[in-house]
């Protein structure tokens, strides 16, 4: 018979074993190319960060990171197709405040639990939503937009899509302000950008990245942002709370999941990589220029944030109707 020494000592040397197994795995992933699904089209915020950041954890792994738009039904497809995937670490999306944590109130169906079907990598960081006119229009702040909706009854107001965090502020605005507004989604920021330009719709709120250029060149005016703080590139634009608007207050955020039930040790893998790519002085930059706060996190402070808004948007769609149309 083994002693408990020689039983305590070969259970020691099989755990080490494991582990260096363990961290071998690790070390030697990924072998192939990784697909990076977007559920969003293409031009948007989502696609800007995921192209940049992709790029780099490409050169840090000595593999292609595949950026692939999957949009539709307010990310739902995209981040569907991610639910589904292997576990393995070779099909990772970029989730959001929708995908993650809103869209269960939102569309009377899901293809995916958000709270089970995923395991939270890394943050990817913040952005803004900008509430924004066409040149069109003849208001010049929210208290002016405001009086020209009640005016103007039933009066449209675009978004990149149902279930997006743009529907939400929108929904929020009118219900504190009592505009009377009517939400008119669109198939991403690009086509909504292109009608407000055009004077087919007066009003957008939108992601701020992908309506920046138009209005750093003077094509739309922004009004207010829906976030806590000003925006770094919009110092001079107002947010709702600081002009009363605290109920209406959105924060848009976004991060990488995997499927659920990926190894603990490619999910760090993943997760440090994501990490040391958003903290690169020149992907900070770029992003930050966007209109982007990029910031990477922990995979357990992926999984604590998406379980909290999705706690808060339960509590307050027993408040607020966010029903898809």
């Amino acid at each position: 018979m083994l002693s408990f020494a020689r039983v305590s000592a070969y259970c020691a040397a099989l755990m080490c074993v494991t582990a260096t197994a363990s961290v071998a795995q690790a070390a030697g992933f990924p072998t192939r190319p990784i697909t990076f699904i977007v559920p969003y089209t293409p031009g948007g915020t989502t696609d800007i960060v995921a192209r940049t950041v992709s790029q780099k954890l490409g050169e840090k792994f000595g593999q292609t990171v595949i950026v692939e738009n999957r949009p539709g039904a307010g990310g739902n497809i995209g981040m569907e197709a991610v639910a589904k995937a292997a576990p393995d670490g070779y099909t990772i999306g970029f989730g959001a405040i929708s995908t993650n944590a809103l869209n269960p109130f939102v569309y009377p169906s899901m293809p995916f639990d958000p709270t089970k079907a995923f395991t939270g990598i890394s943050m990817l960081g913040t952005s803004a939503v900008v509430i924004e006119v066409g040149p069109q229009v003849p208001v010049k702040d929210i208290a002016g937009l405001v009086d020209y909706a009640k005016k103007h009854p039933g009066q449209g107001f675009g978004t990149p899509g149902t279930g997006t965090s743009m529907h939400l502020a929108g929904i929020m605005f009118d219900q504190a302000t009592g505009a009377g507004m009517q939400h008119v989604p669109y198939k991403g920021s690009s086509q909504a950008i292109n009608d407000l330009l055009g004077g087919h719709i007066n009003i957008l709120f939108d992601n701020l990245p992908a309506s920046l250029p138009h209005i750093k060149a003077g094509k739309v005016h922004a009004l207010a942002v829906t976030g806590n703080q000003r925006s770094s590139v919009l110092p001079d634009v107002p947010t709702l709370k600081e002009l009363g608007y605290a109920g209406a207050v959105v924060d848009p955020w976004f991060a990488v999941y995997g499927p659920a039930g990926m190894p603990a040790d490619v999910t760090q893998a993943l997760s440090e990589a994501f990490r040391w790519a958003l903290a690169l002085p020149d992907v900070k930059e770029k992003l930050l220029a966007a209109g982007f706060n990029p910031y990477g996190s922990t995979p357990q402070e992926v999984d604590t944030l998406s379980r909290n808004e999705y706690e808060r948007f339960k509590a307050l769609s027993a408040k607020v109707s966010l029903k898809a149309e």
